[in-house]
């Protein structure tokens, strides 16, 4: 493969008071044949993360056509897993209803943060959610005692299929508490009630010590993966142990093998994205198949995308 970058689409002006910096975990939906919506979060003066979306023209990502200035989902209410912060992962179409799968999160004190996953629904086209509950879907467990977040969500035919990370141990490096996380599966009948089912998709390997955000997609009857990973020392300033894509392919979706070199998609030589990239999410548009996906600070510069050159 090979991914030519059209640049970046976003990044707020820092003018609104709910977004003042980031756009970070860009999320794609098509509204019609001409336009798509972006649902990302961003941070306000408190520094925690919200909602809300963008559209643009479907031909020309870079043509902003609309910006939401507004949450499309409160914080939940104090001591609630998503009190803090609200980040989108995925959505997905069923019937005439939209699913959003969303990140909530939580400060603590022995460690940075909790995470959890939670789920809203929209019955208009995807301009208004409504949470499904004050608690999450998914959430720490006997056999995750730490937290799960990021999913990525397919329904073929009656079966919910849910790719997620899941936290594994807490490391003290430099004074600091990393977390140190893989992907994991699990399955549905509704999309709201999941069995884990206890099996790693993508482990960890010397370079991937933090695996995170799935993206998979079916194409030519094989599920493919792609997914960003980095260290745990020096990611925030080295750019050699930062955030990169990885790549990974299946048959049945439950055991990958990483094909790294087919992905074709580097951190660029300066700009935007030129320390890492990352949160990417691929949508197949005509005859084009798009990749969106954060650059620097994890979405303080914003988002892009670029185009896989089929020639």
């Amino acid at each position: 493969m090979t991914w030519i970058k059209k640049g970046l689409i976003f990044k707020p002006s820092g003018k609104n008071e709910y977004f003042k910096s980031h756009a970070s975990i860009p999320v794609v939906n098509q509204v019609d044949n001409d336009v798509m919506r972006i649902y990302f979060s961003s941070r306000d003066n408190s520094n925690r993360s919200l909602p809300t979306f963008i559209e643009v023209e479907a031909d020309n990502p870079k043509n902003i056509l609309y910006i939401h200035n507004e949450p499309i989902l409160p914080l939940g209410k104090l001591g609630t897993f998503d009190d803090s912060g609200i980040m989108p992962s995925w959505i997905v179409n069923v019937n005439n209803k939209k699913y959003l799968y969303y990140i909530g999160w939580n400060p603590q004190i022995t460690v940075s943060y909790r995470l959890s996953i939670g789920l809203a629904i929209s019955e208009d086209g995807g301009l208004n959610f409504q949470k499904y509950s004050e608690g999450p879907i998914c959430d720490r467990s006997i056999e995750e005692p730490f937290f799960n977040t990021a999913p990525c969500v397919i329904k073929e035919d009656r079966i919910w299929k849910m790719w997620y990370v899941s936290c594994t141990s807490w490391k003290i490096i430099s004074r600091r508490p990393e977390p140190r996380y893989h992907i994991k599966y699990a399955e549905s009948e509704d999309g709201i009630h999941w069995g884990k089912k206890g099996i790693v998709c993508i482990d960890f390997s010397y370079a991937e010590e933090a695996i995170g955000r799935p993206c998979v997609y079916l194409e030519n009857n094989l599920y493919k993966m792609i997914y960003c990973y980095r260290s745990l020392k020096d990611y925030r300033t080295n750019s050699k142990r930062s955030y990169k894509f990885g790549y990974a392919e299946s048959k049945d979706g439950l055991t990958w093998q990483k094909f790294h070199n087919k992905l074709g998609f580097e951190i660029s030589k300066s700009g935007w994205d030129s320390e890492m990239v990352e949160y990417c999410y691929v949508l197949d548009y005509k005859n084009l198949k798009y990749l969106f996906y954060n650059g620097n600070k994890f979405g303080k510069t914003g988002f892009g995308y670029a185009i896989l050159d089929k020639s």
